[in-house]
């Protein structure tokens, strides 16, 4: 406590102001999500009284085995004009989980109560969803405060520009669903500049660096997006397995190339910022370093990051995929088919990412010196 207090005393004034509304924050919106039961229409249950009342083993075809629960629960409504008053539910869930739940007491259920029942009887009805806004709410919170220790005002910049880009998807999506005549890769196009200009703008200020590694993450994404099409026009996009996403309502081709747009777009940004950061970094620290120089370390900065980058965005991709290989290998599914449906689309990615990766390293090499000689001529 009294490595707080020092701590807490050195603060500015403005930090302390800062740090006291962010508490604010964060304790009222804690009351608050414990306690906004009243707010929801659907009527929700708290779970006092757990009991297995059956259990079943079960063999598949394939050899494999798994164990079915019938649990019976006890719960007590906390909202709606029955609140107080206990209900029973019936629960079945698996021994792994994959579409069902185990509940344990004091968990809160969204539910649908049982409305034929004759008058004086017991409370029944099915259990529609779990409550779960508290335990995203304590997450959030532990992300914002790592970011803000870790980062200070820039973790608080790129909080911000993770908002607004979050709000910002959300919007152009909606504009798509809302107007299907327009192009989702044009606005997905235009989404990409926007992403790009605000949270390097925010994160870094206005300043060359800033400035070129804008520049660049908007070549290499491009680009990249320009090569993947061009090669996949050129192979008649042999390989690629479009049944997951033959579901939507959409041109589900125009919906992956949107995708491609956008996940590459977090990586390529990443390598662009890098390589201006590092650049930079050399150029103030010696105001005459040579441009031959700045190019050869350049070069080698990039080496260094390209292969790490690369590996981040095939894990991101495939990670995904890893709850559909096991449910088709468990289930005798041969390898190649299963590599074939449930990865190429998810490998094409990556590809693309990875295409926009190796092209940003020498664009945003180059334009870095570009801005960084513009401003050696102004001194």
């Amino acid at each position: 406590m009294n490595l707080v207090g020092s701590i807490y005393k050195k603060m500015s004034s403005k930090h302390k102001i800062f740090l006291t509304i962010l508490l604010c924050c964060f304790i009222g919106s804690v009351i608050f999500v414990f306690n906004n039961h009243s707010l929801y229409e659907r009527p929700i249950a708290k779970v006092i009284k757990t009991n297995i009342e059956d259990v079943t083993k079960v063999i598949d075809i394939n050899g494999n085995e798994d164990t079915l629960y019938t649990q019976h629960l006890i719960a007590q409504l906390i909202n709606g004009k029955d609140k107080g008053k206990e209900i029973h539910l019936t629960n079945e869930y698996s021994q792994s989980k994959a579409n069902d739940h185990e509940f344990q007491i004091g968990n809160e259920l969204f539910i649908k109560i049982d409305q034929n029942m004759k008058e004086y009887a017991e409370l029944t009805g099915t259990i529609l969803d779990v409550k779960r806004d508290k335990y995203l709410l304590l997450i959030t919170w532990v992300f914002i405060f790592v970011l803000l220790i870790v980062g200070k005002k820039q973790g608080l910049f790129s909080f911000i520009s993770l908002i607004f880009n979050a709000v910002l998807l959300s919007y152009a999506l909606d504009i798509y669903l809302h107007n299907s005549d327009q192009s989702l890769l044009w606005i997905c196009g235009i989404s990409v500049i926007l992403f790009t200009v605000i949270s390097l703008l925010l994160a870094n200020g206005l300043n060359e660096k800033t400035y070129a590694a804008i520049i660049a993450t908007l070549l290499g994404t491009f680009i990249s997006l320009l090569i993947t099409y061009l090669v996949l026009l050129v192979t008649g996009e042999k390989g690629l397995r479009y049944e997951e996403m033959q579901f939507i309502t959409r041109p589900y081709r125009m919906v992956f190339m949107a995708g491609l747009f956008l996940g590459s777009l977090g990586a390529v940004m990443d390598v662009a910022i890098t390589m201006s950061s590092s650049i930079f970094g050399l150029y103030e620290k010696n105001n005459q370093i040579s441009v031959k120089a700045l190019i050869k370390s350049g070069m080698e900065i990039g080496k260094d990051i390209m292969g790490t980058m690369t590996n981040i965005l095939f894990f991101a991709y495939v990670s995904g995929s890893i709850p559909t290989l096991i449910l088709y290998f468990k289930n005798a599914a041969p390898f190649g088919y299963t590599i074939s449906l449930t990865l190429s689309l998810e490998l094409a990615r990556a590809l693309a990412g990875g295409i926009g990766i190796v092209l940003t390293i020498p664009i945003g090499l180059y334009t870095t010196i570009f801005f960084v000689n513009r401003k050696r001529a102004k001194l």
